[in-house]
């Protein structure tokens, strides 16, 4: 067992076993990303880099990273080597941009397949498949609404997680796309999850292009090492910490500030 292990450490440190390593890690364990937009802020800002949990909802078929070409062949057509149970809502999840899968999009997920949502008046609602008894159960009341028997659920996820807020100066004049305002009625389709930015007024998100399919989606945010501003100033407060983290700071900041 000692000499394997020597020999492992020594193919290790040769040009081809690092390759190889790395290669491992990106493909089932971590895989770096930076987010390049708004869509998410305050939660994640321009200039996070941050590694994905790949494995967080099963092990999706690998990508040589940047080309974006499949290594094995995707036999079960579901996106993944070894299926895994898929977002849950509330979860930042990182997947392929359904219009084009070659680029990766992070965003909340605010609805599973079963649920219905829409979108009235900015105001986001939600009536889990698990019905209205589910609703009562794990929703407070001063949030529930009824609507010909089914309970909907206003605005679920912004207490939780203070980073999701709106833009004032964005207002139903004409000049923006009317789905920030108002969406109709959807049911998701099953295996299929309705995303959308935390930024909510600057998201391109499922409001505009569509569900999610299990297929598509890469793994969760895991921390981040390293931020910087748009003047590369490095943001130290958030380098080393879990997004988990930052948004239990985001939630006590808000909690001291009412």
């Amino acid at each position: 067992m000692k000499e394997r292990l020597i020999k492992f450490y020594h193919w290790s440190n040769t040009w081809t076993g690092t390759i190889v390593i790395v290669l491992l890690v990106i493909f089932f364990i971590a895989q770096a990303f930076v987010i390049p937009s708004g869509s998410m802020k305050n939660t994640l800002l321009i200039g996070d880099h941050l590694f994905v949990k790949k494995f967080a909802y099963g092990i999706p078929t690998p990508h040589i990273p940047w080309l974006e070409i499949p290594v094995l062949p995707d036999s079960d057509g579901d996106g993944h080597l070894i299926r895994g149970e898929g977002p849950k809502r509330g979860d930042i999840v990182i997947f392929r941009y359904p219009v084009n899968p070659k680029i990766h999009y992070v965003k909340r997920c605010v609805a599973v397949g079963g649920d219905y949502l829409f979108v009235h008046n900015k105001d986001l609602y939600i009536h889990p498949h698990e019905g209205n008894e589910y609703i009562k159960k794990h929703y407070p009341k001063e949030s529930i609404i009824e609507i010909e028997g089914l309970l909907w659920v206003r605005n679920p996820y912004m207490k939780d997680h203070p980073g999701i807020h709106h833009d004032p100066n964005i207002v139903n004049d004409g000049r923006y796309p009317q789905e920030i305002f108002n969406f109709p009625p959807i049911e998701v389709p099953k295996e299929h999850y309705f995303m959308m930015g935390d930024n909510r007024d600057h998201s391109n998100d499922s409001r505009f292009w569509g569900t999610v399919p299990y297929k598509l989606i890469v793994g969760k945010p895991w921390f981040i090492y390293w931020s910087w501003d748009k003047n590369y100033v490095p943001r130290w407060d958030r380098v080393g910490k879990t997004v988990s983290q930052i948004e239990e700071e985001m939630k006590k900041a808000h909690s001291g500030n009412n």
